[in-house]
């Protein structure tokens, strides 16, 4: 299974973000998108950022993901 984690943008050097949700911070190579900004909110997978999100969208998904993790089930 595959899975995008939303995060949001922190910083930005070259074409890479630092990206931090819940304290857990990140890097993400922005090769796949355009006109990312300190703010943002990104879908990020394997290191990747692969969408731009707005902040309503992040922080749906994130609380399914808590609620998912909440009931035990666990990423493969």
């Amino acid at each position: 299974m595959c899975l995008g984690v939303p995060m949001q943008v922190k910083s930005i050097e070259n074409e890479t973000a630092l990206c931090e949700i819940d304290g857990v911070q990140r890097q993400a190579s922005l090769m796949m998108l355009d006109d990312v900004k300190i703010g943002d909110y990104l879908l990020i997978h394997a290191g990747f950022a692969i969408e731009k999100i707005d902040e309503e969208e992040a922080q749906l998904t994130l609380q399914a993901l808590r609620e998912a993790l909440d009931m035990g089930l666990e990423p493969e």
